[in-house]
Parts: structure tokens; sequence; C-alpha cells
């Protein structure tokens, strides 16, 4: 059982069946495009959040506390899967959730902020912003602060606050977006 557990692509693989078996065993004929949408767009959201949370409530927070010797395991090992899988989540949760707002026939009234579907609107131009934040704002300042682009002390310093202040801009608007995500379809 724990050769099983401590290979995560096997623990994911076996997953991903258990949810299919689930999606035709529960729902069969009822398994469209949209609901594999709304579940894949629930996966990636949930990986970006909890990445976006993560970041913002552990790794940062306490790189100041860690020694100075083992500040590059951080930053030459888990900080570059970290955004990787950050930035890649937020992509294809905004495309997912475009899908499933195309799928289900809104997405245009929805990005035009139009009644009934301004508050889901609300939402996802909440979470383009956030995702050009991280694609566009935050990537390209990590990359100088992790040394994957030249940058001298005082360019990388910027370029750190910069991230940050991307990064906490993200988590202010995930609150908002949380909202009117979840109550879209109630009033």
């Amino acid at each position: 059982m724990a050769k099983f557990f401590g290979n995560l692509n096997l623990v994911l693989l076996v997953g991903l069946i258990a949810a299919i078996a689930l999606m035709f065993g529960m729902h069969g004929d009822l398994v469209t495009g949209n609901t594999i949408g709304r579940w894949l767009h629930l996966f990636f959201g949930v990986l970006w959040i909890g990445l976006l949370y993560y970041l913002n409530f552990v790794q940062v927070p306490l790189m100041p506390s860690i020694p100075d010797e083992l500040k590059p395991a951080v930053g030459k090992h888990i900080a570059p899967k970290v955004l990787f899988y950050f930035r890649w989540a937020a992509l294809f949760t905004v495309v997912t959730g475009l899908y499933v707002a195309w799928a289900t026939g809104y997405v245009h009234q929805a990005l035009m902020l139009k009644e009934p579907f301004q508050m889901i609107g609300v939402g996802m131009w909440m979470a383009i912003i956030m995702a050009a934040n991280v694609w566009f704002i935050i990537w390209p300042n990590q990359k100088k602060v992790l040394g994957f682009v030249d940058a001298d002390a005082d360019a990388k310093a910027a370029a750190a606050k910069i991230a940050m202040m991307a990064s906490r801009t993200n988590v202010l608007l995930s609150l908002p977006m949380f909202y009117a995500m979840v109550n879209a379809n109630h009033g």
C-alpha cells in the first residue's frame, strides 16, 4: 500500500478512473462535455487557488526564517515546480470555465455582465484578471527572482516586490471571485 501511495502518477490515474466510473455509473447518459468541463474546471481551480494560498500563506512568509544555506533548495527545486503547476492551473481554470459558459450558452451574456448572468460574469472577469496576473506579472518577475532570467540584485528585489503585490492582489480577488462563482445561480 505504501508503494501505491508513494507513486503520485498512479494515485492520480486511479483517482481519474474512480471519477470516470462514478460519472458513468451514477449518471450514464447524462455525462456530457459540459459536466466533464465543470469537473475539470473545479479540479484546475482547486489546484490553482490551492497553490496561490500555499505561496501566500506558507512559502513566502516562511522564506525569511529559512536558513540561507537552505534557501537554494526552495528557489531551485520547490518554487519552479510550484510555479509550473500554478500558472498552468490558472490557464486551464479559465479555459475550462469559458468552455462551460460556452457549452451552457451564456458566455457572451456573462462576459458582457448582462442579466441574469452578471454574478457569474463578475466572477469570470476576476478569474481572467487573476490569470493575467499569473502569466504576465507574477511569472515574468519570478523568472528574475529565481535566476531564470539575468537580473542584478536590485532588479531581483524589485521583481520580488512586484510579484508579491500581484500575488496578494490575486488573494484579495479570490475571495469575491469565490462568492460570485458560488452564488451565481442563487439569486
